[in-house]
């Protein structure tokens, strides 16, 4: 290879991570979202000819549904903005990575590229305890980038159970019934 082409490629390597930080800015937003609602703070954004077509942020308690993850809510409303189930050039960003139900459904959207903030060590699938966005034995593979913004995106957790934890330690303890 020579030098011009290893030039290009940090260049184009450069363009991207500045795309993928734009985009991971926005799943930020989804986010804080979340965290307003004092739903676990995580957001998603999909992007499509480097455009946004779907948004999403986690909405379990407030929805009373364990379906309610940012990603679900992102891939529902692009399949529905598309027309089509299948996202095979779309690219999702998430600000934690996918847990083993959206990872599913990604693969089964057929999302080309997947862009993961922050890992999930204790219940992510996309490489922490399993990665099943690229396993051979499915029909479907996504690209994978990870630690874009992560810091931002694990601060956001971070503080966010610290403030749990807080109120937790606040609230007055209800008295245990007696039969």
């Amino acid at each position: 290879m020579g030098r011009e082409t290893l030039e290009t490629e940090k260049e184009l390597r450069s363009l991207q991570r500045k795309t993928d930080e734009k985009y991971m800015k926005e799943a930020l937003k989804q986010a804080k979202k979340a965290y307003a609602l004092e739903e676990t703070p995580i957001g998603c954004v999909i992007v499509r000819d480097n455009r946004i077509i779907a948004r999403g942020y986690n909405r379990r308690n407030t929805d009373k549904s364990p379906l309610a993850h940012a990603e679900i809510a992102a891939i529902k409303r692009a399949s529905k903005k598309t027309g089509d189930w299948r996202l095979e050039d779309c690219t999702l960003y998430v600000t934690l990575e996918p847990c083993q139900m959206c990872a599913g459904a990604i693969v089964q959207a057929r999302m080309k590229r997947v862009v993961v903030g922050c890992m999930n060590p204790k219940a992510g699938c996309a490489g922490s305890v399993l990665n099943l966005l690229q396993m051979e034995a499915f029909n479907h593979q996504a690209a994978l980038t990870t630690g874009i913004l992560e810091e931002e995106c694990s601060q956001m957790m971070k503080q966010f159970f610290k403030e749990l934890r807080e109120k937790k330690t606040l609230r007055p303890k209800q008295p245990k019934e007696t039969e």
